[in-house]
């Protein structure tokens, strides 16, 4: 079993910052990619930013510039840095991995989500 747990998210106002964490727990052997992709109200679900297990990120062009994607590999943990934030940065926030386990050599996996609101 693998889970994917997420926190930090909430409500700040326009310019402001969050960080956002989701840690990984189970019977884990190995994790590749992760992930933060996030779906806002009446919109397809978006890739927000990755990054490759040996650090390499990639961002949407959208928060490139306003959002840092980081990971510790020894606490199997990814997190994403969001400044400057706008209005339409609101959505809930999904964490995204590809985790290796002892029967399944690469599945992936999500998290619950976590609620971002930008408001004044």
């Amino acid at each position: 079993q693998v889970q994917l747990v997420e926190s930090g998210g909430g409500l700040v106002q326009p310019g402001g910052s969050l960080r956002l964490s989701c840690a990984a727990s189970g019977d884990i052997v190995s994790i590749n990619a992760m992930g933060w992709y996030r779906q806002a109200p009446g919109k397809q679900l978006e890739l927000v930013a990755s990054i490759t297990s040996g650090g390499s990120p990639n961002y949407a062009d959208s928060v490139k510039g306003r959002f840092t994607i980081s990971r510790n590999n020894a606490r199997n943990t990814v997190y994403l840095q969001m400044t400057n934030l706008e209005p339409e940065d609101t959505a809930v926030y999904y964490c995204h991995a590809y985790i290796a386990t002892r029967f399944v050599p690469s599945d992936a996996y999500w998290g619950q989500g976590t609620q971002v609101t930008v408001s004044s």
